[in-house]
């Protein structure tokens, strides 16, 4: 492969609020030298023209779940206990084919909007298989875009994790619920273990990461296991974790203690432990998670789509948490646009208080949104900066886009005033599968086709599934709504 040159761009300085002119010299996959306009190169070096661009570093999602992308627009007023009710009508039904669609309309969106890797908690019914997840894994290589799969598992249905959720179920719908059974942990365990054993994918690339879902919707044993599982392959855990007051008061109620607090009891928390959304964490949960070397995927377009509240991100950088930032579901954030939530994670912070230095900063946001994801991926040392021996993953945005006019300040403006419009290119790994605003890798007119075709088959095969969802919504919802009402040490809706 020939050497490629960025010749006339401005490289972005994060925390020095600058993008000054450099060349920058790509070398395979890597880069090498980042250097002044005009700077010598091998003379066979590809010339790709940079002029009136700015460089970044890539965008990394620290919490997606691919399978939403088909779900898109199913809901509105929904809650996260509303979206786990609708869960078996809005990703259920699934064919290996839907598997790999919806995951390939995951990442060509996120590469559209800047996203250069991702931490997919991907769920398929009953329990994950080889099949579905390498077929997770080859939708995101063919798009060129890199990955951290973690199948997302339970061993109890949502209506067994809340406590006294089931029982407040009419009777004619309790026996249709009751039905249903989530897989035995074991299976989970060991259907995990044979794809970790045989993956077939470069883990630069494609890694794997474990992903039982939600605290009270996973026996400690099942915890346990994962927790063992991982160590033994040396992959990351990722699990949802105080994301809504009905969540952490069920948490109190089952464990006698927080949620995080039960997860530390059992040896989960660790470097390689990311807890997606963490809205309701006391001031000890933070210092857990810090203490543990963990990381947040902050996501505050779901937590204000979902009503959760506002996650208290600047107590978690004061206690070292490493913080990273996430989009959610498509079918619970509507989109995957990293650049609004970047802006959303600076906006939610100044919700809570006057004291204007408590808010984030756009540096902290954006870096966040880098190094931070980087480090959530296990990928710290290779992606997330714009340097010397870290992969070439790096984002091109237009200067001549009315978002850069002025250009006053290149950090402030890529957090408050880019929406994603002016991403002109993608580079992932030196392969450019973004340029001039195409792709270069896939035909998007029959991916649109296949959407099209996938739903409208999946529109039926759901039908029994969304009928039961919407019967049981009233009673969900009005039990849940309950436990919102009970008393918590905290308050995350007006204290951010």
């Amino acid at each position: 492969m020939r050497p490629i040159v960025l010749r006339g761009g401005r490289v972005l300085d994060i925390a020095g609020h600058r993008a000054e002119p450099a060349d920058v010299l790509i070398d395979g996959e890597t880069i090498r030298q980042l250097g002044p306009p005009g700077m010598a190169v091998p003379a066979e070096a590809q010339v790709v023209d940079a002029a009136h661009r700015l460089l970044m570093p890539g965008l990394v999602n620290a919490h997606t779940h691919g399978h939403g992308s088909l779900a898109k627009g199913l809901g509105d007023r929904w809650s996260l206990e509303l979206l786990l009710n609708a869960g078996p009508w809005v990703g259920g039904s699934r064919t290996l084919e839907d598997k790999y669609l919806a995951a390939k309309i995951n990442a060509v969106e996120m590469v559209r909007k800047g996203c250069t890797a991702a931490y997919d908690l991907y769920v398929e019914y009953p329990l994950p298989t080889v099949e579905g997840l390498e077929a997770v894994a080859r939708a995101y290589q063919e798009v060129g875009m890199r990955v951290v799969v973690a199948p997302m598992m339970a061993d109890r249905l949502f209506y067994e994790a809340i406590p006294g959720l089931m029982e407040s179920l009419p009777k004619s719908l309790r026996a249709r619920v009751e039905q249903v059974r989530a897989a035995p942990y074991e299976e989970s365990v060991a259907a995990c273990r044979q794809v970790l054993e045989h993956w077939p994918f470069d883990r630069g690339k494609a890694a794997l990461a474990l992903a039982p879902t939600i605290p009270l919707h996973c026996s400690d044993a099942f915890i346990v296991a994962c927790r063992d599982l991982a160590a033994e392959y040396g992959v990351g855990l990722h699990m949802h974790l105080a994301e809504s007051k009905a969540q952490a008061v069920s948490g109190i109620k089952r464990y006698g203690k927080t949620l995080t607090a039960h997860l530390d009891g059992l040896g989960f928390l660790g470097p390689n432990f990311t807890g997606a959304h963490c809205v309701w964490l006391t001031d000890e949960d933070i210092q857990r998670l810090g203490d543990n070397g963990a990381s947040v995927a902050h996501n505050p377009g779901s937590n204000l789509r979902l009503g959760s509240g506002i996650a208290p991100a600047r107590a978690m950088l004061e206690g070292k948490v490493n913080l990273a930032i996430g989009t959610d579901a498509s079918h619970c954030s509507d989109n995957q646009n990293m650049f609004e939530a970047v802006r959303l994670a600076s906006f939610v912070s100044r919700v809570g208080s006057p004291e204007t230095q408590s808010w984030l900063s756009t540096a902290e946001v954006l870096s966040a949104a880098t190094e931070g994801g980087a480090r959530t991926l296990g990928m710290g040392d290779a992606i997330g900066r714009l340097a010397p021996e870290y992969q070439a993953d790096i984002v091109l945005l237009d200067l001549n886009h009315v978002n850069y006019l002025p250009c006053n300040d290149p950090t402030n403006q890529i957090v408050h005033s880019e929406d994603s419009s002016a991403v002109d290119g993608v580079m992932i790994a030196g392969r450019m599968v973004l340029q001039d605003g195409r792709f270069t890798t896939l035909d998007l007119e029959q991916l649109r086709r296949d959407a099209e075709s996938a739903t409208e088959r999946l529109r039926g095969a759901t039908a029994d599934s969304k009928e039961l969802a919407l019967m049981l919504e009233e009673h969900v919802g009005r039990y849940c709504v309950g436990l919102g009402r009970e008393h918590y040490p905290i308050n995350r809706w007006v204290s951010g």
